[in-house]
Protein backbone atom coordinates (compact mmCIF):
# COMPACT_ATOMS: atom_id res chain seq x y z
CA UNK A 1 0.00 0.00 0.00
CA UNK A 2 1.25 3.70 -0.92
CA UNK A 3 2.04 6.33 1.03
CA UNK A 4 -0.57 8.17 -0.13
CA UNK A 5 -3.16 5.70 0.43
CA UNK A 6 -2.51 4.99 3.76
CA UNK A 7 -2.23 8.47 4.54
CA UNK A 8 -6.12 8.58 2.70
CA UNK A 9 -7.13 5.68 4.59
CA UNK A 10 -5.91 7.41 7.65
CA UNK A 11 -7.72 10.64 7.04
CA UNK A 12 -11.18 9.45 6.48
CA UNK A 13 -11.21 6.91 9.08
CA UNK A 14 -9.87 8.83 12.10
CA UNK A 15 -10.66 12.44 11.16
CA UNK A 16 -12.18 14.73 9.07
CA UNK A 17 -10.86 15.83 5.98
CA UNK A 18 -10.42 19.35 5.31
CA UNK A 19 -11.80 19.07 2.12
CA UNK A 20 -14.75 17.40 2.77
CA UNK A 21 -16.85 20.77 2.50
CA UNK A 22 -19.83 19.59 0.84
CA UNK A 23 -21.01 19.80 -2.83
CA UNK A 24 -18.66 21.96 -4.62
CA UNK A 25 -19.82 25.80 -6.36
CA UNK A 26 -18.68 25.02 -9.60
CA UNK A 27 -20.81 21.83 -9.92
CA UNK A 28 -24.00 22.90 -8.16
CA UNK A 29 -24.03 26.35 -10.34
CA UNK A 30 -23.94 24.03 -13.64
CA UNK A 31 -26.43 21.81 -12.27
CA UNK A 32 -28.27 24.51 -11.39
CA UNK A 33 -28.27 26.75 -14.51
CA UNK A 34 -28.85 23.49 -16.61
CA UNK A 35 -25.74 23.18 -18.29
CA UNK A 36 -25.20 19.67 -16.60
CA UNK A 37 -28.40 17.83 -17.60
CA UNK A 38 -29.40 14.60 -15.71
CA UNK A 39 -28.17 11.23 -16.67
CA UNK A 40 -25.55 8.39 -15.87
CA UNK A 41 -23.10 10.49 -13.79
CA UNK A 42 -19.41 9.16 -12.36
CA UNK A 43 -17.71 11.00 -9.66
CA UNK A 44 -13.99 9.80 -9.80
CA UNK A 45 -12.45 10.41 -6.46
CA UNK A 46 -15.71 10.47 -4.75
CA UNK A 47 -13.85 10.64 -1.14
CA UNK A 48 -16.99 10.98 1.64
CA UNK A 49 -19.31 11.69 -1.51
CA UNK A 50 -20.17 14.88 -0.67
CA UNK A 51 -20.32 15.08 -4.64
CA UNK A 52 -22.16 12.14 -5.78
CA UNK A 53 -24.55 12.50 -3.29
CA UNK A 54 -25.65 16.30 -4.40
CA UNK A 55 -25.97 14.87 -8.00
CA UNK A 56 -28.53 11.63 -6.85
CA UNK A 57 -30.10 14.29 -4.98
CA UNK A 58 -30.80 16.03 -8.29
CA UNK A 59 -32.02 12.91 -10.39
CA UNK A 60 -28.87 11.70 -11.75
CA UNK A 61 -28.00 7.66 -11.36
CA UNK A 62 -24.51 8.01 -9.78
CA UNK A 63 -21.41 6.08 -9.43
CA UNK A 64 -18.30 7.59 -7.13
CA UNK A 65 -15.36 5.76 -7.19
CA UNK A 66 -12.46 6.05 -4.50
CA UNK A 67 -9.31 3.88 -3.91
CA UNK A 68 -9.65 4.61 -0.30
CA UNK A 69 -11.87 1.91 1.42
CA UNK A 70 -12.62 4.16 4.34
CA UNK A 71 -13.93 6.92 2.50
CA UNK A 72 -16.14 4.37 0.73
CA UNK A 73 -17.50 3.55 3.94
CA UNK A 74 -18.18 6.90 4.88
CA UNK A 75 -19.72 7.71 1.73
CA UNK A 76 -21.62 4.87 1.79
CA UNK A 77 -23.45 5.53 5.27
CA UNK A 78 -23.95 9.22 4.31
CA UNK A 79 -25.83 8.38 1.29
CA UNK A 80 -27.89 6.45 3.08
CA UNK A 81 -28.45 8.86 5.79
CA UNK A 82 -29.22 11.36 2.93
CA UNK A 83 -31.92 8.36 1.52
CA UNK A 84 -30.68 8.44 -2.11
CA UNK A 85 -28.70 5.68 -3.99
CA UNK A 86 -25.55 5.83 -5.29
CA UNK A 87 -23.34 2.96 -6.32
CA UNK A 88 -20.03 3.20 -4.36
CA UNK A 89 -16.89 1.59 -5.58
CA UNK A 90 -13.65 0.57 -4.22
CA UNK A 91 -11.15 1.06 -7.20
CA UNK A 92 -8.32 2.89 -8.85
CA UNK A 93 -8.26 5.05 -11.27
CA UNK A 94 -5.02 4.72 -12.91
CA UNK A 95 -6.13 0.97 -13.43
CA UNK A 96 -9.81 0.75 -13.39
CA UNK A 97 -11.36 -3.09 -12.72
CA UNK A 98 -14.90 -2.51 -11.36
CA UNK A 99 -16.22 0.00 -13.52
CA UNK A 100 -17.59 -0.77 -16.88
CA UNK A 101 -19.89 1.52 -19.38
CA UNK A 102 -19.85 5.04 -20.77
CA UNK A 103 -21.50 8.07 -18.32
CA UNK A 104 -22.92 11.57 -19.67
CA UNK A 105 -21.20 13.56 -16.83
CA UNK A 106 -17.52 12.31 -15.10
CA UNK A 107 -16.87 14.44 -12.32
CA UNK A 108 -13.21 14.89 -10.87
CA UNK A 109 -12.68 17.25 -7.81
CA UNK A 110 -8.74 17.53 -7.43
CA UNK A 111 -7.54 13.80 -8.16
CA UNK A 112 -5.73 14.31 -11.10
CA UNK A 113 -3.92 16.68 -9.93
CA UNK A 114 -2.98 14.87 -6.58
CA UNK A 115 -1.56 12.16 -8.95
CA UNK A 116 2.56 12.47 -9.64
CA UNK A 117 3.26 13.21 -12.96
CA UNK A 118 3.78 9.83 -14.58
CA UNK A 119 0.75 8.75 -13.41
CA UNK A 120 -1.34 11.22 -15.01
CA UNK A 121 -1.31 9.64 -18.54
CA UNK A 122 -2.51 6.01 -17.05
CA UNK A 123 -5.31 8.39 -15.38
CA UNK A 124 -6.45 9.67 -19.26
CA UNK A 125 -6.55 6.06 -20.74
CA UNK A 126 -8.61 4.97 -18.21
CA UNK A 127 -11.01 7.87 -17.93
CA UNK A 128 -11.32 8.02 -21.52
CA UNK A 129 -13.02 4.52 -22.05
CA UNK A 130 -16.07 5.74 -19.95
CA UNK A 131 -16.84 8.46 -22.07
CA UNK A 132 -18.72 8.88 -25.44
CA UNK A 133 -19.45 11.39 -27.89
CA UNK A 134 -21.34 14.58 -25.90
CA UNK A 135 -19.83 13.66 -22.42
CA UNK A 136 -19.46 16.55 -20.09
CA UNK A 137 -16.44 16.37 -17.75
CA UNK A 138 -15.80 18.58 -15.05
CA UNK A 139 -12.07 18.71 -13.86
CA UNK A 140 -11.41 21.08 -10.88
CA UNK A 141 -7.75 21.03 -9.33
CA UNK A 142 -4.72 22.99 -8.38
CA UNK A 143 -3.18 25.07 -10.90
CA UNK A 144 -0.61 27.86 -10.83
CA UNK A 145 2.76 28.93 -12.30
CA UNK A 146 5.58 27.04 -9.99
CA UNK A 147 8.05 29.14 -8.56
CA UNK A 148 11.87 28.31 -8.74
CA UNK A 149 12.23 27.32 -4.80
CA UNK A 150 8.86 25.13 -4.91
CA UNK A 151 10.93 22.71 -7.39
CA UNK A 152 12.71 21.96 -4.35
CA UNK A 153 9.44 21.19 -1.99
CA UNK A 154 8.07 17.66 -2.23
CA UNK A 155 5.51 16.90 -4.58
CA UNK A 156 6.03 20.25 -6.57
CA UNK A 157 4.73 18.63 -9.47
CA UNK A 158 1.43 18.06 -8.13
CA UNK A 159 -0.21 20.93 -8.95
CA UNK A 160 -1.17 21.27 -13.14
CA UNK A 161 1.29 23.47 -14.82
CA UNK A 162 -0.58 26.30 -16.75
CA UNK A 163 -1.28 24.63 -20.49
CA UNK A 164 -1.29 20.85 -19.18
CA UNK A 165 -4.79 20.72 -19.11
CA UNK A 166 -5.36 21.42 -23.11
CA UNK A 167 -2.28 20.02 -23.45
CA UNK A 168 -3.54 16.07 -22.22
CA UNK A 169 -7.00 16.36 -22.80
CA UNK A 170 -7.62 18.81 -26.29
CA UNK A 171 -6.72 15.95 -28.70
CA UNK A 172 -10.44 14.34 -27.07
CA UNK A 173 -12.17 17.27 -25.72
CA UNK A 174 -13.33 20.53 -26.22
CA UNK A 175 -12.51 22.81 -23.36
CA UNK A 176 -13.26 25.51 -21.51
CA UNK A 177 -12.44 26.91 -17.99
CA UNK A 178 -14.86 28.05 -16.18
CA UNK A 179 -12.88 29.17 -12.72
CA UNK A 180 -9.24 30.30 -12.17
CA UNK A 181 -8.01 31.94 -9.29
CA UNK A 182 -4.19 32.93 -8.33
CA UNK A 183 -3.48 34.52 -5.15
CA UNK A 184 0.34 33.78 -3.63
CA UNK A 185 -0.65 35.08 -0.50
CA UNK A 186 -2.19 32.09 0.23
CA UNK A 187 -1.45 28.27 0.08
CA UNK A 188 -2.13 26.53 -2.27
CA UNK A 189 -1.89 29.65 -4.40
CA UNK A 190 -3.94 28.66 -7.24
CA UNK A 191 -7.04 26.66 -9.00
CA UNK A 192 -8.65 26.39 -12.09
CA UNK A 193 -12.03 25.00 -13.12
CA UNK A 194 -12.94 23.01 -16.40
CA UNK A 195 -15.65 21.56 -18.21
CA UNK A 196 -15.29 19.59 -21.23
CA UNK A 197 -17.37 18.26 -23.96
CA UNK A 198 -16.28 15.22 -25.89
CA UNK A 199 -15.59 15.11 -29.47
CA UNK A 200 -15.73 11.37 -30.18
CA UNK A 201 -11.31 11.55 -30.99
CA UNK A 202 -10.47 8.23 -30.42
CA UNK A 203 -6.71 8.06 -30.97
Amino acid sequence: MSVMKLFYEWVYRYARAPWDIGSRKELVELVESGRIQQGRAIDLGCGAGANAIYLAQKGFNVTGVDYAEAAIEKAQARAKEAGVQVNFIVDDLTNLRHVSGTFDFLLDYGVLDDLRLHQREPYLRNMLPLTHLGSQYLLWGFEYPIRWWEKFVPFFDVPFSPGEIERRFGQYFEIEKIAEKIDYSKWPPGYAAYLMTRNGETK
